[in-house]
């Protein structure tokens, strides 16, 4: 038996955080350069935006699992300051570097452009909005709180920002996570509501980011909140002792799911997205319990440490995706060059993406390896030092 209010790791869901960057990446870069009209490839990669339901679902029953029994603390002040700097510990070193990085990447393109006497990428009717407001927004995180019309800098990192909207918010939903049965079902539906009327009334399904990203984010964190809280009912009430063929019988049914949502229900950005994210949203709380095949798959050595690389991946993407651009631009031959017996538009537009993927994971993996982890651990062990010794 575990200790009680014992937070326990579950290693499905630390694995499961391996595909959803992957897929966001294929995602980023295919809206930046048209679709294969391969519809087994289309159709999953373009609705890959939905994988964010299933990190903020993730969030929010993780952050419950974690210090959901300590939710009175949060409002008598001796939780929320140390749950905020280890929140801000995790995610503002990478943001930060990666922010830099855009910095970086701009300053260097523009001068390579002025040299040249071409037009750089960012200075093209179509170019990432890189402004002095924005960047200062981005310093503190407040991007994504419906100030500006568009995404900026390292565009991927208006999930962080909401994140931290959502750190701040949390002493709330701690609060409200202290309920049974009947509060867990109402939060959920709550959240799996506001989310579908997201999708029917934003014109382009749950594609929703710089402008409502935050409610987007706001009701993807209560339902991972209010499965958490059933979660932790179910255990309570021996859901331990459900045989292992069950649990693989409902995660086949919800990879059946899935299929159907992303294969059936049409093109992406349509409130039909609301199918592929309730099943995303749905397969946080039946991996959470480390049983079935799936689970157990999700479990091993590859996909968790894709899972431990997973943040560094998503935010270290756009580097890459807007250097793609320069080469496209000064590098790459003409699209109708013959190259190997194909036109090079058609042999890149298979490889580029895929090389694509590969150099995210080398990169995320060195970020997460000598930025996120190192930087993390520091700021830890600086807040640590800093409490009192009564502490």
């Amino acid at each position: 038996m575990r200790p009680a209010n014992r937070p326990f790791e579950i290693k499905a869901l630390a694995g499961a955080r391996a595909l959803p960057p992957l897929i966001l990446v294929l995602f980023h870069y295919c809206e930046g350069h048209g679709y294969s009209g391969l519809k087994l490839f289309d159709l999953p990669v373009g609705k890959g935006y939905l994988w964010v339901e299933f990190f903020f679902a993730l969030s929010g029953f993780i952050l419950i699992h974690v210090y959901g029994s300590r939710a009175q603390e949060f409002w008598r002040g001796k939780a929320f300051a140390p749950f905020l700097q280890a929140r801000l510990s995790r995610l503002y070193p990478l943001h930060l570097f990666t922010l830099l990085s855009m910095l970086f990447l701009m300053w260097t393109l523009n001068g390579l452009a002025d040299l040249g006497g071409y037009v750089s990428i960012y200075h093209q009717p179509w170019h990432p909005m890189n402004t002095w407001p924005s960047f200062i927004a981005n310093l503190f995180l407040v991007q994504a709180w419906n100030l500006f019309p568009w995404l900026t800098w390292n565009g991927a990192s208006w999930f962080v920002s909401v994140e931290f909207l959502l750190c701040l918010l949390f002493p709330i939903y701690a609060l409200l996570s202290r309920g049974g049965l009947f509060r867990a079902l109402a939060l959920t539906g709550a959240g799996l509501a506001a989310l579908t009327f997201m999708a029917e009334t934003s014109g382009h399904g749950l594609d929703i980011t710089f402008h409502d990203g935050i409610f987007r984010g706001m009701a993807g964190f209560a339902v991972g909140v209010g499965m958490a809280m059933l979660f932790r009912l179910a255990n309570e009430a021996g859901a331990e002792r459900i045989p292992e063929w069950v649990h693989s019988a409902v995660q086949f049914a919800l990879l059946g799911f899935l299929y159907w949502a992303i294969y059936r229900t049409g093109w992406a950005h349509r409130p039909a997205d609301m199918w592929t994210a309730l099943a995303l949203d749905c397969s946080v709380f039946v991996l959470a319990f480390d049983k079935g095949f799936l689970a157990r798959a999700l479990s091993t050595t590859v996909p968790r440490k894709l899972g431990e690389w997973s943040y560094a991946i998503y935010m270290g993407q756009t580097f890459w995706l807007q250097l793609i651009r320069y080469f496209e631009q000064r590098v790459y031959p003409p699209a109708n060059t013959i190259v190997l017996g194909v036109r090079w538009v058609a042999l890149t537009w298979w490889t580029e993406p895929f090389l694509l993927l590969l150099v995210c994971i080398g990169w995320g993996a060195l970020l997460a390896i000598f930025i996120e982890h190192p930087a993390n651990a520091a700021l830890r062990r600086m807040f640590a030092q800093r409490k009192p010794a009564s502490a």
